[in-house]
Order: structure tokens, then sequence, then C-alpha cells
């Protein structure tokens, strides 16, 4: 990683993707000491303010090496999309610091080099008619109110994909794809930067999650998820953090300890397959960087 630092320039912005403890976080630093800028999170779960360690948000020490932005500034009950999203990254890529951008979130590295459909926000009545129509009729009762262009498109064995569609298309009375086809151009274009993704290999990436998470439990994780237990609702925005359910489930006493890491670990593994199946099939113009291939 050091290496690759010093051979990326300080005249373009830089891009990270990668997979749940992939490293790209270590990259960005190494970047920012190397030819300086400000890191900024493009991850969905780390801008909220009361998960840090179960979220793996830089440290406070990695924070005072480097600028940070986009880091835990929203309130876990706040609903934060990848709109907000791009409305905060705008002003930073005029500003004075080359950004680091850097997450695991791929909606939200594509929608800033792709662009994304200015879709109004869903009104809170229709998205709980949707979760009743779900509940009541499982997908078939929301995919039959969807137009054959968005029906073609979307992943329709997703529950939040499809949701999402049935929510655009009764709050502004337009398909998903209508909007898409109307999407403006990206705020980066991927020409106009260097962009990395951190490809790791499936068992390697297996055993740094597992150690991570107890590096996590070392760090205080309990005692975070602790001060997060009064105030624990699971419908909460930041209550998706994955290892979070988990740890109050034991803080519960529903489960033990060992169970909870369990638990945790293999979540967590999930959502890296997830994360590299999008990545791989998404990002082909992306700078691959193979990590734990054995030659």
């Amino acid at each position: 990683m050091t290496e690759l630092a010093r051979q990326v320039g300080a005249d373009q912005p830089v891009l990270i993707a990668g997979a749940t403890a992939s490293g790209k976080s270590a990259l960005a630093l190494a970047i920012a000491e190397a030819s300086g800028g400000v890191i900024v999170n493009a991850d969905a779960l780390q801008v909220f303010e009361n998960w840090r360690i179960v979220t793996a948000r830089p440290s406070i020490q990695d924070e005072a090496r480097a600028p940070h932005m986009l880091y835990g500034h929203i309130p876990g009950d706040q609903e934060y999309s990848v709109g907000h999203w791009l409305r905060e990254v705008a002003p930073i890529l005029n500003g004075p610091s080359r950004p680091i951008i850097v997450g695991g979130t791929g909606l939200n590295l594509s929608a800033l080099t792709e662009g994304l459909a200015d879709i109004p926000l869903t009104p809170p009545a229709i998205r709980k008619d949707g979760e009743a129509r779900l509940a009541e009729g499982g997908l078939p009762a929301l995919l039959a109110d969807l137009d054959p262009e968005t029906l073609a498109r979307i992943d329709i064995r997703n529950p939040a994909r499809v949701a999402r569609a049935w929510e655009v298309q009764h709050s502004t009375g337009r398909g998903l794809a209508s909007w898409q086809d109307d999407t403006p151009p990206p705020l980066l274009p991927l020409s106009e930067a260097r962009a990395f993704h951190l490809d790791a290999e499936r068992e390697w990436l297996r055993d740094r999650i597992a150690l991570r998470f107890d590096l996590m439990l070392e760090d205080g994780a309990l005692d975070e998820a602790q001060h997060n237990l009064s105030s624990w609702d699971p419908k909460a925005p930041s209550s998706k953090a994955i290892g979070a359910p988990e740890l109050i489930a034991h803080l519960k006493g529903e489960v033990t300890l060992e169970d909870t890491r369990a638990a945790a670990i293999i979540a967590s593994q999930q959502y890296a397959k997830r994360q590299r199946t999008w990545f791989r099939k998404r990002m082909n113009a992306w700078s691959a960087i193979p990590l734990g291939v054995v030659a």
C-alpha cells in the first residue's frame, strides 16, 4: 500500500472502493500522507455518529494524521440517502484540498462517477403503504404496479429494490426507469480521477473480517453498544451497521458473546461477498489492486 500511495500524484481526485476489511482506509491515509488531500467518507454507515467502532470509522489517532470529512456527522436516527451524500460531496470537490474518496458503498461511488437521478423524497405515508402491501402480499403485490421498463432493470427478487421502485412510482407518478433516463451528468467523471478497486481474495478477506471483529471487541465495541442500548431502535438507519444488532442482542441477554461474535462475523462475510460481486460487475474500468492472491 505504501508503494502504491507514493505513485499517486497530487493533481487528481482519488477514488478507493473495496469490500469491508480490505484496507481502504489505510490506503487513503497513506495517499494523504504521501501527497496531501482530504479523506472523504463514501460509506453509507460511517456517516452516523453513534457507531464509530462497529462501523470501522477511522480512529481519532488516524483522523489526527490527515483531514477527514463526512465521518460521524449524522444522528443515528436520521435518514441519509445517496442524494444527501452527493449534496455534501459537491462542495468538497471544488474545495482547496484534493479529495481522496473512500468507501464500500458502491452506489455512492457509482452515483458520483455516473450521475444520479434527482428523485424527490418519498412521503412517509406512501412508504408506510408500501411496507403494508409488502407484508401482506409479498413482492408480487408491489411488482404488479411497476411499469415494464422498470421491471426490466431492477432485481425483482430484492425487496429493497422493489420497494424503492414502487415508492418512486407512487410518489412521483413516473417509473424509476424514466427517472434514470433523465440522470444528470456526474459530479466527478471517472476519467477525471484515479480510481482504485481493492479486489480481495475470498479466504484472505474472510480471515481479515474475523480478526477485525475481534479487534473491535478489544477496542470497546461492547461499551459502544451499551451506550446505544437505551435508545436502540432496530428500524433506525444506523442500526443497519453490521454487528450492532448482534451486540445489542447479547446485552439484552438473548445470546452468548461467543454466538454474537460468530453471527457478526458471518454477517460481515456475507456482506463482503455481495460487495465483491457488485464491484467486479460494475467497476471494470477501475484499476484493480489484487489482495491476498497467492502467486
